[in-house]
C-alpha cells in the first residue's frame, strides 16, 4: 500500500510538470508569432488597417472553435485530444508565415485561433483536475508558465528578426520543436475520461448558466490586461510625453509583473482562498488603475500598470478554476468562461481607442479603473474555484461544483497535500 502511494505521488509530480510544460509551449507559439508579425505584414504588403482586420481573427477562430472542445475531449479522452490540439496549435504556427495575401491570412490566422481555443480549454481542465489529485492550488503558476513561455518565444523570434531570418523558416523551426516537446509532455499528464454513463455534451453549445457570471468577472480583469498591454506605451507617449524607449518598457514591465505574479500567485491563494485572492487584487488593480489617470509624471504611471498587472493576474486561472468546478462538464464550462474572456480581450484595445477618440486616453483608463471595481464586487462568485471550499474546508461556501472529482482516497480530509515538485 505504501509502495503505491509513493507511486501515485511520483506520476502526481510528473503529470504536474508534463501540465506545466504543455502551458510553456502552448504561450511559445503566442510569443513567436507575436514577434513576426511586421514581417508578415510586409510580406502581404497590408496596410496598417488590413493588419488589424487580419489580427482580429485568432479570437474570431478561438471563440467559435472553443465550445467544440468539450465534446472532443469527451470522445477521445482529455490525454488524446490535448495530444492532437496541441500539435495542430503549435504547427498552425507554419500558415501566417505562408499566407500571400489579405484573404489567405485571414484564414490562416482563424485555423492557428481555433487550434489555440481549443487546447487552451483542454489544457486548463487537465490542469484543474492534476490541481484537484495534489490537494494545492497550482493553475496560477501554469498560467505562469504560459507567460514565461510567451517570454521565451518572443525573446527567440526577437532574435531572429534582429538576425534578418525568413519568419516561414523561423515558424516551421519552432514549430517543429514545440511539436515535439508538446508532444512528449503530453505522454505524461493525466488522462482524464468522462464516466461510462456520463451523456456526451453537444458538439456545440452556449456557455453552460454557471459560467455567465464567473465570465464577467473574467471579462473585467481580461478588459483591464489587454487595455494594459496595448496601450500603456501610447499612454505614456501621448499623455506623459514619454521617450519611445522608457514607453515600451512600461508594456515590458506589465507583462513581466503578470508572468512573476502568476508564477507566486499558488501560495496566495491556497493561504486566502480564490475569493479574497481576488478582492484583494481588485483593490490593487483599482488603486493602480487611478494611479495612471492621475499620474503627474511616467514613473508615477509605471507604477500604476505594475499595480494593474498584480491585480489582475491571478484572476482568469481563478476564473477557469470556478468554472471548472461549477458543474458536471468542466470543459463545456471552461470553454464558456474562455469565450467570454477572448471576447473581452477582442474588444478592449479598439474599446479604448473608440473612448479616447470620443474623449481622452485619460478617460479610457478611468473606464479600466471602474472595471477593476468589478473584482472587488465580483469576487464572491469564484468561490467555486476555490480549492478548500469546495474540499469543505473553508467556511463551506464552495458548494458542490467540484466535490465529487475527489474519489476514494483523494477527499481531502483522507491525504497529506503532495507537495509541489516546481514550488
Amino acid at each position: 500500500m505504501r509502495a503505491d502511494s509513493v507511486h501515485d505521488k511520483q506520476g502526481l509530480r510528473r503529470a504536474r510538470i508534463a501540465i506545466a510544460v504543455v502551458f510553456c509551449v502552448h504561450g511559445a507559439v503566442t510569443g513567436s508569432f507575436a514577434t513576426r508579425v511586421p514581417w508578415i505584414q510586409e510580406h502581404t504588403g497590408l496596410s496598417a488597417g488590413q493588419l488589424g482586420l487580419a489580427l482580429a481573427f485568432p479570437a474570431i477562430g478561438s471563440v467559435s472553435a472553443m465550445p467544440v472542445a468539450g465534446a472532443i475531449s469527451h470522445r477521445f479522452g482529455a490525454r488524446n485530444a490535448l495530444r492532437g490540439l496541441l500539435a495542430l496549435w503549435t504547427l498552425a504556427l507554419i500558415l501566417p508565415s505562408l499566407a500571400p495575401n489579405l484573404v489567405t491570412l485571414c484564414a490562416a490566422l482563424f485555423v492557428y485561433g481555433a487550434a489555440s481555443g481549443m487546447s487552451d480549454v483542454v489544457m486548463n481542465a487537465v490542469g484543474l483536475e492534476t490541481e484537484a489529485r495534489l490537494d494545492r492550488s497550482i493553475i496560477s503558476s501554469l498560467h505562469g508558465m504560459w507567460s514565461a513561455g510567451a517570454l521565451i518565444g518572443s525573446a527567440a523570434g526577437a532574435l531572429a528578426a534582429h538576425l534578418g531570418a525568413d519568419a516561414r523558416l523561423h515558424h516551421l523551426l519552432a514549430a517543429l520543436v514545440l511539436t515535439v516537446l508538446g508532444l512528449i509532455a503530453c505522454q505524461s499528464v493525466l488522462d482524464v475520461r468522462s464516466a461510462p454513463e456520463a451523456e456526451a455534451p453537444p458538439r456545440f453549445a452556449l456557455p453552460p448558466r454557471s459560467a455567465l457570471l464567473i465570465g464577467v468577472v473574467g471579462f473585467c480583469a481580461v478588459f483591464a490586461e489587454g487595455a494594459s498591454l496595448d496601450w500603456s506605451a501610447v499612454y505614456l507617449r501621448d499623455v506623459l510625453d514619454t521617450s519611445p524607449g522608457m514607453a515600451a518598457a512600461s508594456t515590458t514591465a506589465f507583462a513581466l509583473t503578470m508572468a512573476i505574479t502568476r508564477l507566486c500567485g499558488d501560495r496566495m491563494i491556497d493561504r486566502f482562498g480564490a475569493v479574497r485572492t481576488v478582492r484583494t487584487g481588485g483593490v490593487l488593480a483599482a488603486a493602480g488603475g487611478l494611479l495612471v489617470v492621475v499620474a503627474p509624471d511616467p514613473l508615477v504611471a509605471m507604477a500604476g500598470f505594475g499595480l494593474l498587472g498584480l491585480g489582475v493576474a491571478v484572476v482568469v486561472p481563478l476564473a477557469f478554476a470556478a468554472a471548472g468546478r461549477s458543474g458536471p462538464n468542466p470543459s463545456q464550462a471552461i470553454a464558456g468562461v474562455a469565450t467570454i474572456t477572448y471576447t473581452s480581450g477582442l474588444i478592449a484595445p479598439s474599446a479604448i481607442g473608440a473612448v479616447a477618440d470620443a474623449t481622452s486616453l485619460v478617460t479610457s483608463f478611468g473606464l479600466v479603473t471602474v472595471l477593476a471595481c468589478g473584482l472587488i464586487i465580483g469576487a464572491g462568485v469564484l468561490r467555486t474555484g476555490d480549492r478548500r471550499a469546495v474540499a469543505g474546508g473553508d467556511g463551506g461556501g464552495g458548494g458542490g461544483g467540484g466535490g465529487e472529482r475527489a474519489t476514494g482516497g483523494e477527499r481531502a480530509g483522507d491525504r497529506t497535500a503532495a507537495p509541489d515538485p516546481l514550488a
